[in-house]
């Protein structure tokens, strides 16, 4: 097997000086075009691959960025990690994409190792770890660069991505109500995510607005997956005076509410309309497809990445949502029995 090029290797295919390279490499203001194009060509024939630690202890960047994250939906981190991946392909930075336990007590001792271990050169947190103490804590004591997606605390610490929460329940439930329901239930997010109780306030402040009484009765837990959305639904379609329509906080709960609704032969959107948080891909290939809210989760990461790889100072950027009009809500046929 040959040995792997080196640094070396590339300056004398490319005919230039090692420090050339390393200007290329360490991204250097003062190199020509068609300097780093000869280095890059080098390097691509070589197969070269610039050791990270070595970059390290030149003191030079490790070209690494981290996404930290604890989120029970795959299909909601599957575009967070797609809209980070993209910014960070284009502008030639690894992202390592990291899992952790918002509710383990050393969650931010693991984070102060994690950056330790990989010296990465910035951090993207993700819902609910954006709001997690011990990891804010952690990140600031060691001065390392990083942006929040979707906080709902300490607005002024980062730069942060948003959309808001709030108001798109708000907009949901107020489009249900327009449709004719009068008892709509709710099946509320993760207790850790901040942005579950700004969807709750939506709906009551939707409901308040118009004059309906709030009924805790109506209000289940969630949290954030399938399995919970079939448990809030059971609860609602087990009462003596069922919704006719129920309203979750993402669309995995959702999705848990229309098997429910088909495992007991009620017609849907006739009898009971369902809306869903977050128009996933789960939102499309259910059925009957979900009314939902678009919440552009790709673009608030592609945002995030572009915030943390250019730097400066703190900076906040909202971003709109939509609801999105399928077939799964309707005007109410018929009051449940």
């Amino acid at each position: 097997m040959s040995e792997r090029a080196n640094i070396r290797d590339v300056a004398a295919r490319a005919g230039v000086a090692v420090k050339t390279v390393s200007r290329v490499l360490n991204g250097h203001p003062y190199v020509s075009a068609d300097t780093k194009a000869r280095v890059d060509e080098a390097m691509k024939a070589l197969d070269f691959r610039p050791s990270i630690a070595a970059r390290i202890l030149s003191g030079a960047k490790s070209g690494q960025v981290a996404l930290i994250y604890d989120n029970h939906s795959p299909y909601y981190m599957f575009q967070i990690q797609t809209g980070c991946w993209e910014v960070c392909k284009d502008k030639g930075i690894r992202l390592l994409a990291q899992p952790v336990d918002v509710a383990d007590p050393d969650v931010g001792e693991q984070v102060r190792g994690l950056v330790s271990e990989t010296h990465v050169d910035g951090i993207i947190l993700s819902s609910p770890v954006t709001d997690c103490d011990p990891v804010l804590r952690a990140l600031e004591a060691m001065d390392i660069p990083f942006v929040r997606i979707s906080p709902g605390t300490n607005h002024a610490l980062t730069s942060s991505v948003y959309m808001d929460d709030a108001q798109a329940a708000d907009d949901m439930t107020t489009h249900i109500i327009n449709l004719g329901h009068r008892r709509i239930g709710f099946i509320k997010g993760h207790p850790n995510h901040m942005g579950s109780m700004d969807r709750l306030a939506g709906y009551c402040r939707a409901l308040d607005r118009v004059g309906i009484a709030y009924d805790p009765e109506l209000v289940c837990e969630g949290e954030f997956d399938f399995e919970s959305g079939v448990r809030g639904a059971n609860h609602l379609l087990d009462l003596a005076h069922r919704p006719t329509a129920i309203f979750a906080s993402n669309d995995d709960m959702a999705a848990g509410v229309l098997a429910v609704a088909h495992d007991r032969n009620i017609d849907l959107p006739g009898e009971l309309s369902v809306a869903g948080f977050d128009d996933t891909t789960l939102a499309r290939t259910v059925w009957p497809p979900l009314t939902t809210i678009h919440q552009p989760m790709a673009e608030l990461a592609r945002t995030a990445a572009e915030l943390l790889i250019a730097g400066g100072g703190i900076s906040h950027r909202r971003l709109p949502h939509t609801l999105i009009e399928r077939a799964s809500v309707a005007p109410p046929v018929r009051t449940l029995p």
